[in-house]
């Protein structure tokens, strides 16, 4: 049986910067909260509850959220944390309202990795005796989890450089990420290596930004948005905190997440026209695209560019990764390309897969489905 559905009402967000150098986190966030509102019919005064995603680790303090809740709007209200990325605080208020105990919701997600050592941060996450110390972390992850995927998939560094610089190129033309300069592939490949075999522009490139999203129960998205986009499936799943123990060349807990979402949603198969898809690296999102079900093992290169299913229009995690927000920004990205449809083949899109990512080498998954 499928889920009740909760719609997203609004989405805003930031643009996302290497650095916020005149901004501090309330900044960020108190203007995705002003914004979210605009044009919806609803005001904080509408919101039961708020849920807030971001991480003590990067912001430097101890419930740093505590020092947000004036930007948050969360002054005599319920307010909740969750250190995770956005996407599982959404999936925390999505269960809120289906329950029956909150109407409306709004759901914020911030980062500020430009004030933090991000290799540290990842590092802190692994095995402390034997792994910490010699600096194992995300990138050592992706390296290894890269030179099996082009052993068994036959893909060149070239391959994975004509992809991310797709993905560099989208983003720019949404004009939602600030770049200085668009790197080709060549650029890309020339870049400082960031772990064999990957280069520096090959990882996710961690940015400042911060981003709202308002979620209702059915009734009352349908009456304050004219195409609200609805979450009908859910999905989340854990894998083994040791990546030398998990499933070798598969992102396993992304395909439990995705086989739960679509089962919640009475989904047989990925069956959707868009997708948005977060990454660590470009084989993050290579083997992700796979555990969701839109390729077979090692043909994620062809399904990210065959048009099929729409992925990333938006440009994805690699050049834009808020750490914490990510997902966040895939569900809103997502829901605004459904509210507003628009395909190259000129159809409108209806079904959108939405995927987020955490811990070191991808360990955590979540998966939405949304319909219109």
């Amino acid at each position: 049986m499928a889920l009740s559905k909760v719609g997203v009402v609004a989405t805003a967000q930031t643009e996302f910067r290497p650095a916020w150098n005149n901004a501090q986190h309330i900044d960020l966030i108190s203007s995705v909260v002003t914004s979210v509102f605009k044009g919806s019919g609803l005001t904080i005064d509408d919101v039961d509850f708020i849920i807030d995603s971001g991480s003590d680790v990067l912001d430097g303090r101890s419930i740093s959220n505590c020092g947000f809740l004036g930007a948050l709007g969360a002054h005599h209200k319920e307010e909740a944390r969750v250190e995770e990325d956005g996407l599982w605080a959404a999936l925390y208020g999505v269960n809120k309202i289906r329950a029956g105990s909150s109407s409306v919701g709004l759901i914020v997600a911030y980062s500020k990795p430009s004030e933090s050592n991000v290799d540290l941060y990842w590092n802190a996450q692994v095995e402390p005796f034997y792994q910490r110390p010699v600096g194992f972390g995300q990138r050592a992850a992706n390296g290894i989890m890269a030179q099996r995927y082009l052993a068994d998939s036959g893909l060149s560094s070239r391959d994975l450089a004509d992809l991310v610089a797709d993905r560099w190129a989208a983003a720019a033309a949404s004009g939602k990420v600030s770049i200085d300069a668009l790197p080709d592939a060549d650029a890309i490949l020339a870049a400082k290596e960031g772990a064999a075999p990957l280069t520096e522009l090959m990882f996710a490139r961690p940015v400042d930004g911060a981003v709202a999203v308002l979620i209702a129960r059915e009734d009352i998205a349908r009456r304050v948005s004219r195409n609200p986009a609805f979450i009908t499936g859910m999905g989340t799943s854990m894998d083994t905190h040791s990546v030398a123990a998990r499933e070798a060349g598969r992102l396993s807990s992304a395909a439990t997440a995705a086989a739960m979402a679509y089962r919640n949603a009475g989904w047989t198969s990925a069956d959707a026209d868009i997708a948005e898809i977060s990454g660590s690296s470009v084989i993050g999102e290579l083997l992700a695209i796979e555990a969701l079900g839109l390729a077979e093992a090692g043909k994620g290169l062809s399904a990210a560019r065959d048009g099929k299913v729409a992925i990333n229009r938006s440009g994805g995690a690699l050049p834009a990764d808020p750490i914490m927000a990510t997902g966040l920004v895939r569900l809103a990205e997502a829901s605004r390309q459904l509210s507003q449809p628009e395909t190259s083949s000129g159809g409108a899109p209806s079904r959108a897969i939405v995927h987020g990512a955490g811990g070191v080498g991808m360990q955590n998954n979540c998966v939405f489905t949304l319909e219109v």
